[in-house]
């Protein structure tokens, strides 16, 4: 019952981090911009993977996609890497875990196999949960670079240069929680293999072989002990002796029917 659980729980978890995953790399608020120097502005940008937006104080918001794909920044095409292989793999582990289920009864599939399909979706699962973590990480790092390095050029000398900053967006946020729960539930599957796995058990064969031929059993029970086949051997001879005797002593006492 708990193994059950523990698959079930992991599977559920997975689902949500794999569901998050998929939702962080789709969303557009990757880096915001910073009004911490001017909190009041007629238009405020943010960016995602995938485009930039400028919103308007109006409420009329553009987005622009990034029609280059060799002119994007290396470390931005990383993090699109890492991120689509995160939502595949973790696409595919959840629909092994599927038919891993143990409350899931398809064909005549044994225990063994469907131990196997739930190690191997939670390994996906932890791959893609991996994943997710290092490329929201890749890409916090860059913002926090680029952060710091606008902070520096915005006070050079007595000139002071007005630049836009960009701060985590809430993309990040869910990336992490999302990588961190992909991460949990494939570990909980991985545990849950150990209780499905049947134990194997060892039978010892024995084999009996006859030491000699023309040997006789006599019908009955015997007693057990070393020396079997001596004692029948010994049973022998005396059978086949009476029978002699009870045949010549017939033979011996001769009848009244025996003369004519």
């Amino acid at each position: 019952m708990s193994t059950t659980i523990c698959q079930i729980m992991g599977f559920i978890v997975s689902s949500l981090g794999v569901a998050g995953c998929i939702a962080a790399t789709g969303m557009d608020m990757w880096s915001t911009q910073d009004l911490y120097d001017n909190p009041v502005t007629a238009v405020f940008q943010y960016q995602g993977l995938w485009q930039s937006c400028v919103r308007q104080s109006s409420g009329f918001t553009e987005c622009r996609p990034y029609y280059t794909i060799l002119g994007l920044p290396a470390m931005l095409q990383a993090v699109r890497a890492l991120m689509i292989v995160g939502v595949v793999l973790g696409v595919i582990g959840l629909f092994v875990a599927i038919f891993a289920l143990k409350c899931m009864r398809i064909g005549n599939m044994e225990d063994s196999a469907k131990a196997n399909m739930t190690l191997t979706s939670g390994i996906m699962c932890i791959v893609a949960g991996l994943c997710a973590i290092c490329g929201v990480s890749v890409f916090a790092n860059m913002l926090v670079t680029n952060f710091w390095m606008s902070t520096a050029s915005m006070y050079q000398g007595m000139m002071q240069t007005i630049n836009t900053r960009y701060t985590f967006g809430s993309a990040l946020f869910v990336g992490w929680v999302a990588g961190g729960l992909a991460l949990v539930g494939g570990i909980m599957m991985c545990i849950a293999c150990r209780g499905l796995t049947p134990e194997k058990t060892q039978y010892k064969a024995v084999s009996y072989n006859a030491s000699g031929k023309n040997i006789a059993y006599k019908t009955g029970g015997y007693k057990a002990g070393t020396g079997y086949e001596s004692e029948t051997k010994s049973k022998k001879t005396p059978a086949y002796d009476d029978a002699a005797r009870s045949e010549d002593g017939r033979r011996s006492f001769p009848s009244k029917y025996d003369y004519v």
